[in-house]
């Protein structure tokens, strides 16, 4: 059971660490002004609910009072798991790449609801062929295949773009992200495991074991989050949380999917507090776990369809609740020029 670290591997979480510190906030300014213009909209204060917050939100990102939604990108980053070999999940590893073929002739739920809502879609396929280690046997990724797929997932990142939609698709990465809530958060693998991809009783209590095994060999080790997402996360988690940092160095808004997703994205949260305010959870997986996972990151789902696929689907279904908001933000007349009487 080898370490695969070596010395001159050590410490590459510093530079994602020094990125947090450094990280930008919102335009303060552009959030009063849209906060201001929705007081003088033709409804009364705050009958828009959460679709005024989104829209202010919004707006704090992009630095405008009326914010825009005319280049809207999704990344689907794909990976395979070696702790797949644990019997963690009921289908084989080369889906991930059958998946992959599906996503880029159009037949796959994403790429529909990507052409619904309008959002280009991107799939990246990280090294598909060489899954990573088994981590209940040890680390999942050396340090420098964690950095170079980190690095990966930021440079996928558009460079021109007014808000991010991220996903995922992987045989075995929710085995990954049960690990990684566990080692992050706490609570027993069994609270962070559930069916995945359709599993029985019997394959999620394999699926628990292979979390609670990994946890036994890592914790000890587990020095700094991005350490953690090292011995107990994927090619795929890493790129993800590579490009929701890249994102906030931007100041590009983010929709963040399902429960892998949001995985990833714990990872900054728990090395910087505040690290995702640039992100939204675009919907509540049906996976048990994570309406915990969004309890522990502070984030209200956008909508809640019981959906469980992953490939960013939910977060391109609250797209168009997004677009709605900015819609209605943008496009209402004011009391003053609908020359109706404004509030007394």
């Amino acid at each position: 059971m080898s370490d695969r670290n070596t010395d001159t591997e050590t410490h590459w979480w510093e530079k994602p660490a020094l990125s947090l510190e450094a990280m930008p906030g919102p335009d303060e300014q552009a959030l009063r002004a849209a906060r201001a213009r929705q007081d003088t909209l033709t409804k009364p204060q705050g009958a828009l609910g959460k679709l005024e917050d989104i829209a202010c939100w919004l707006a704090s990102w992009q630095g405008s009072e009326t914010p825009k939604l005319s280049r809207v990108e999704t990344l689907i980053f794909a990976g395979n798991h070696g702790v797949t070999a644990q019997g963690v999940s009921p289908f084989p590893s080369s889906v991930t790449a059958q998946m992959v073929e599906n996503f880029k002739t159009g037949g796959a739920a994403i790429c529909q609801l990507c052409e619904t809502y309008g959002t280009k879609l991107h799939v990246i396929a990280l090294d598909l062929d060489t899954p990573t280690a088994d981590m209940t046997l040890e680390p999942a990724m050396s340090a420098k295949q964690c950095e170079d797929f980190f690095a990966r997932g930021a440079a996928a990142v558009p460079q021109d773009t007014d808000l991010l939609l991220l996903g995922e698709m992987g045989i075995g990465n929710t085995t990954a992200a049960a690990a990684l809530c566990g080692a992050l958060v706490g609570g027993s693998p069994a609270f962070w495991t559930g069916p995945g991809t359709g599993l029985d009783a019997q394959g999620m209590s394999r699926k628990a074991d292979a979390v609670s095994r990994a946890l036994v060999m890592h914790m000890k080790h587990c020095t700094s989050p991005f350490e953690t997402l090292r011995r107990l996360g994927g090619y795929e988690l890493a790129a993800l949380a590579g490009a929701i940092l890249e994102a906030r160095k931007r100041r590009i808004p983010v929709l963040l999917d399902g429960y892998v997703c949001c995985a990833a994205a714990l990872v900054l949260e728990k090395a910087k507090a505040g690290a995702l305010d640039h992100c939204l959870a675009g919907h509540l997986s049906a996976e048990p776990a994570h309406r915990r996972l969004l309890e522990s990151l502070g984030k209200e789902p956008i909508v809640d369809l019981g959906m469980r696929l992953g490939e960013g689907t939910g977060a391109a279904v609250a797209l168009g609740i997004l677009r709605g908001a900015v819609a209605a933000h943008n496009g209402m007349a004011t009391f003053a020029d609908a020359g109706v009487d404004g509030r007394e």
